[in-house]
């Protein structure tokens, strides 16, 4: 058998109709984790203030500590190793297939003299290092631009230098992002294991949106430059607005096009993403959730979950972040982090030795094998043992396959309203879903919102179990109470009846499947049944015996 046979990455990833299709003919849904904060640092991962809340802001600030000549050092080192092998291996292995790069147009072009451009040399061979072990490790490469020349948002996530969406003020900037993608596309032309090029990071907040008609036109432009010298790699627009607003795209101008949108701070339910899955059928294309997370474990079971029922690929926000355990790798604060943040507040100078110290233990520290490594977090996107299942996060493929309910609708309350599952906020507690991009653990659904069944409802919840796992036993947990002081609940896994759970009073409780069930490597399906009364389910756990 050829390395290829048997493996959904492979070949040249093209879009036909709503589905992506490999090199082999086969439809894949991309599964994958970004690069946050490598070629592009973001501010918010560093824990740093407004004052070093993008690249040239963090740049100024270690070069004002250590100095131009040691500055110079810490950033080579700092690219060499904030992504290696050794995070690409993890990737593969953890069963993800693909990744986002983001890529800052100053970590490309070289600054100087007005005339022509230069490029990076160093920077780009980064570049091909890590496709190179892409491709080895088989993970697809999606190439991002998150800050084009002069900035497409005007805000700190594209590095814009005044804090105004220069690339749609200065023709000079189209022009160079547009030389930019050309010689992308030359050099990448030929190589399979690039998915694709995302033309441009979340252009144009709502408040420079006066600068909207602009978008599309520029789409044009580049793609038109990429179609010189490349015609086999997919290209990947997303909308305005931190990618949300589609209002934006008008017609196809591509036979080989996805649309992307992110998905941070809102419900995960169908109603929110609804204007994608109109846009998709409108433009007959597939979709991609490009970067979606920063929250909490609880609202990763559903929000990727609800991509998968709905044939969306997707991409996790981000790999690696300081001092968090909401993203794969944690990179541990360095001791005297705080005089860094102190001193971008205005605060004191740490003097030159001090600086260094922090800065190089914080270089020491950013490798995959010094980082906190966090397995739940992939366990919860996968969906797979032991990950918790919010009971409101049952399956979004609809009635009569995802859920059943006798009566219909009851209880709206502003979350799955296209469903009519009775959904409850736990005693005392009346908050709204809401979540901040780069702030995290606001989406808490798991302690104050659970389902509620009705004698003869059922719910269904899809997990995984990872194809490197042999098969073994599993139990269920689930937390559960009875309204009225006693329920049953019929439990079944795969068509196949594994318990019937009695209560027998009005408090809630967990309760452990008595059997344990053996499975393979696979997609498997939980239906939980109320047999003769009503019963409440906060959240469920498929526990390995």
């Amino acid at each position: 058998m050829t390395l290829s046979q048997g493996h959904e990455v492979t070949g040249f990833l093209k879009a036909v109709g709503q589905k992506l299709i490999n090199g082999e003919g086969r439809e894949i849904l991309l599964r994958g984790v970004g690069f946050g904060s490598w070629m592009l640092p973001e501010g918010y991962m560093w824990m740093f203030p407004n004052g070093g809340d993008r690249p040239r802001r963090i740049e100024l600030m270690v070069k004002e500590l250590v100095g131009e000549e040691k500055a110079e050092q810490f950033w080579e080192i700092y690219y060499e190793r904030y992504t290696s092998e050794e995070d690409i291996k993890q990737i593969a292995a953890d069963g993800y297939n693909s990744v986002r790069v983001p890529i800052n147009s100053r970590f490309l072009i070289v600054e100087g003299d007005a005339g022509a451009v230069q490029y990076h040399e160093q920077h780009l061979v980064l570049l091909d290092k890590v496709i190179g072990w892409c491709r080895e490790h088989r993970l697809y490469v999606i190439l991002d631009l998150h800050g084009a020349p002069g900035g497409q948002t005007g805000t700190n996530i594209d590095d814009s230098e005044n804090d105004q969406p220069e690339l749609f003020i200065d023709e000079n900037n189209k022009q160079m992002t547009i030389d930019l993608w050309r010689m992308l596309a030359k050099r990448y032309k030929d190589e399979w294991i690039v998915a694709g090029y995302d033309l441009l990071n979340e252009p144009l907040p709502n408040w420079f949106s006066s600068y909207n008609n602009q978008i599309m036109p520029l789409y044009r432009d580049i793609t038109k430059a990429i179609r010189e010298v490349d015609d086999r790699h997919m290209i990947i627009l997303e909308g305005a607005h931190w990618a949300t607003d589609w209002s934006i795209f008008d017609d196809p101008f591509d036979n080989n096009l996805m649309l992307q949108f992110h998905k941070y701070w809102n419900n995960p339910d169908t109603e929110s993403i609804q204007t994608y899955l109109d846009k998709r059928e409108e433009w007959n294309v597939p979709i991609y959730m490009g970067e979606g997370g920063e929250n909490n474990k609880e609202w990763y079971a559903g929000a990727f979950r609800l991509f998968e029922d709905h044939n969306i690929s997707w991409n996790f926000w981000t790999w690696k972040k300081m001092g968090k355990d909401n993203s794969p790798c944690s990179v541990n604060i360095p001791s005297g982090w705080q005089l860094l943040i102190d001193y971008l507040e205005g605060g004191s100078k740490p003097d030159e030795a001090t600086a260094e110290r922090i800065l190089w233990e914080y270089l020491h520290n950013i490798s995959f094998v010094e980082c906190i490594y966090h397995p739940e977090v992939t366990l919860s996107l996968f969906r797979r043992p032991k990950a918790r299942i919010p009971a409101i996060f049952y399956g979004y493929k609809g009635a009569g396959v995802s859920y059943g309910i006798k009566e219909g609708k009851r209880n709206p309350i502003g979350f799955r309203n296209q469903d009519g599952v009775d959904i409850r906020f736990v005693e005392g507690s009346r908050e709204t879903p809401s979540f901040e991009h780069g702030k995290g653990e606001a989406w808490k659904a798991d302690e104050w919102m659970y389902v509620q069944l009705a004698a003869e409802d059922w719910v269904s919840y899809d997990f995984t179990v990872a194809d490197t796992a042999e098969a073994s036993l599993y139990f269920i947990d689930l937390c559960l109470f009875a309204p009225n002081g006693s329920a049953g609940l019929a439990v079944t896994i795969d068509g196949e009846s594994i318990e019937r759970i009695e209560l027998v009073d009005s408090l809630w409780g967990t309760k452990r499947t008595h059997n344990p069930v053996k499975l393979a490597a696979g997609l498997h399906r939980i239906e939980l049944s109320s047999i003769d009364n009503s019963i409440g389910i906060q959240w469920l756990e498929v526990i390995p015996a």
